[in-house]
């Protein structure tokens, strides 16, 4: 549980600031750099063989999304962040993948940082991968840990042209990405409903010591998830004020949404987390009632009267056999 809510960081001790270390998952394989370039009439969508690729669209008049999947190979996010005049802090704490949700507003771009969410059916828990964005007047820069994430949707809809992304900003591109995110969260939570309804429904019909570990797994996934959505709710918020002119007034309605998905999902957490909290009074008062009953069964005092009995006479006829009586 605890590597979970823990990245080790000793590479980083006594290092100056900005240094650039990667902390997490260690990776071997390549990383992969996509890059979708695009306007209402336009459209370009290629996978970038060299980082070198990138440095065009910096400065194109089109709005073009570069994801980069993977963060162990540093001298590539190195290249990206000088071309992108990225501060150096902002790059070590895109390489630091234990931060926790938050804004930062450079004035030429602005970075945010949150968690993706997935549900590991094989292990039966919530992991967390940590997505970085970088919103410039004309791009949007995102970091994954790794390949594969919730955007699939959003991709269909720049490819398709559906709706009104691709006649808007970049900075309406970094709003999809954010509500992206989010709405997977309710997935996440519908999964985790459905396994407090069984374990409620077992703790009233049959609860043993593998309940109580269930329960506790699942006060664990609350913490988590608690720790990873809850300062999401004050970067959607800084974003939906418009201090930024990256972010246009015709965005902020947009983002007012995300906002009240965040907050949905923050209470659905705590009211969960009320939940467990509950089970595990539950759990002692039903362990607790099934112990009476044993204590108060009718036959219970005669039973063990009788058991003291035979095992009395058992050994007086042992010792007579023995001759010691």
């Amino acid at each position: 549980m605890m590597p979970r809510f823990i990245k080790k960081r000793s590479k980083t001790i006594g290092q100056p600031p900005g240094t650039l270390v990667h902390i997490g998952e260690k990776k071997t394989e390549e990383m992969r750099i996509t890059i979708i370039d695009y306007d209402e009439t336009h459209f370009e969508e290629k996978e970038a063989k060299t980082v070198e690729e990138c440095f065009p669209f910096k400065d194109t008049p089109t709005v073009t999304w570069i994801n980069i999947d993977g963060l162990h190979q540093v001298e590539i996010i190195e290249k990206i962040g000088k071309h992108f005049s990225l501060h150096p802090l902002i790059l070590e704490d895109i390489l630091n993948t234990g931060q926790r949700p938050k804004i930062e507003d450079f004035i030429e771009y602005l970075y945010v940082v949150l968690k993706m969410l997935y549900y590991d059916d094989k292990e039966a828990e919530v992991k967390a991968e940590q997505v970085s964005l970088i919103l410039g007047s004309n791009f949007v820069i995102s970091f994954q840990e790794k390949e594969g994430d919730v955007f699939n949707p959003i991709r269909d809809r720049i490819r398709g042209s559906k709706g009104r992304i691709r006649k808007m900003g970049a900075d309406y591109l970094a709003y999809a990405l954010l509500d992206g995110v989010v709405d997977n969260y309710f997935m996440i939570l519908e999964k985790l409903g459905e396994e407090i309804e069984d374990m409620e429904e077992e703790l009233v019909s049959n609860p043993t010591p593998e309940t109580s570990q269930g329960i506790h797994r699942l006060k664990g996934e609350m913490i988590f998830l608690r720790k990873s959505v809850w300062p999401l709710r004050e970067v959607i918020n800084g974003l939906e004020r418009g201090e930024s002119s990256l972010i246009k007034k015709s965005t902020v309605i947009y983002l007012r949404d995300v906002y009240d998905h965040t907050i949905q999902v923050i209470d659905t957490i705590e009211t969960y987390r009320d939940i467990v909290s509950g089970m595990v009074d539950t759990y002692l008062s039903s362990i607790s009632n099934r112990m009476n009953e044993v204590i108060n069964w009718s036959f219970g005092y005669l039973s063990v009267i009788g058991l003291m009995f035979l095992i009395a006479l058992g050994l007086v006829i042992y010792f007579k056999r023995k001759r010691w009586l």
